[in-house]
């Protein structure tokens, strides 16, 4: 599946943002977040997708800047831009009397708890896979070196090898995740939250999902430990688990 019938949508900061709204004239919109560096072309949003369609659900998935075919560059975005930019278009594509149900991978799960406050009216249901809320931090600027954080500092950019893959990790990235601490806030949500996660995850461990569950206090919490996957959870078995758990979710808890 490619790119066929999506759209731009323009931000406040005339960012254009690649998406993807397919209407079924359902109640519930399902909102697909991609991670670090991703897309909405993948295994998981394509997987998704067509469970929504033969579901009559309503989809909406997208890009932020400086990925995939979205406007800017990588290395000027930030979570406080991505999270705007989605709150943007979720705001303006989708109605205020549609149930919605999130679903983030990696690091899409932290842009999309930092959006669930503000659509808490709206908000039904929280779908995590390999969960990475505050990794910038806790995985990349605490366990650098010394020398790493003065390369950063001094050039405001370091080209980072973790999990087989290479990230272009930048100063001002490194900050403005420090202003997006979801974790040390409550969710006080009644809604149903479901995180997926492998045992074998190299990129992120399973304990940050469960730093997820510690602070949904008032949530319908479960935890799907997944063995032999890997951070992606792309393999049919992994995306036939995500799409059972979404129809679980919908089937038992939201009416």
């Amino acid at each position: 599946m490619n790119y066929k019938r999506s759209k731009y949508f323009i931000t406040v900061r005339k960012k254009k943002i690649k998406y993807l709204l397919v209407k079924k004239n359902s109640q519930i919109t399902v909102v697909f977040f991609h991670g670090f560096m991703s897309d909405m072309i993948g295994a998981k949003p394509v997987a998704i997708q067509k469970f929504c369609r033969k579901r009559k659900l309503d989809f909406l998935k997208f890009e932020y800047s400086g990925h995939g075919r979205s406007s800017g560059k990588f290395i000027d975005g930030n979570i406080s831009k991505w999270t705007s930019e989605a709150k943007q278009l979720i705001k303006s594509k989708i109605k205020k009397d549609k149930k919605l149900i999130f679903i983030g991978s990696s690091m899409g799960s932290w842009i999309a708890l930092n959006l669930l406050p503000y659509f808490k009216k709206q908000i039904k249901g929280f779908i995590g896979i390999s969960s990475a809320p505050q990794f910038l931090e806790e995985l990349m600027w605490k366990k650098f070196s010394k020398k790493i954080k003065k390369i950063i500092m001094i050039k405001k950019i370091y080209h980072f090898e973790h999990g087989g893959f290479v990230y272009p990790i930048t100063k001002q990235l490194i900050f403005d995740a420090k202003k997006n601490k979801v974790l040390n806030n409550k969710i006080n949500l009644e809604i149903p939250i479901f995180l997926l996660h492998s045992t074998n995850d190299k990129v992120v461990p399973l304990s940050f999902s469960k730093k997820i569950l510690k602070i949904c206090s008032k949530s319908i919490k479960k935890l799907i430990k997944i063995k032999n996957g890997d951070h992606s959870l792309s393999r049919k078995s992994d995306l036939k688990k995500i799409c059972n758990e979404l129809n679980y979710m919908i089937k038992n808890y939201i009416n």
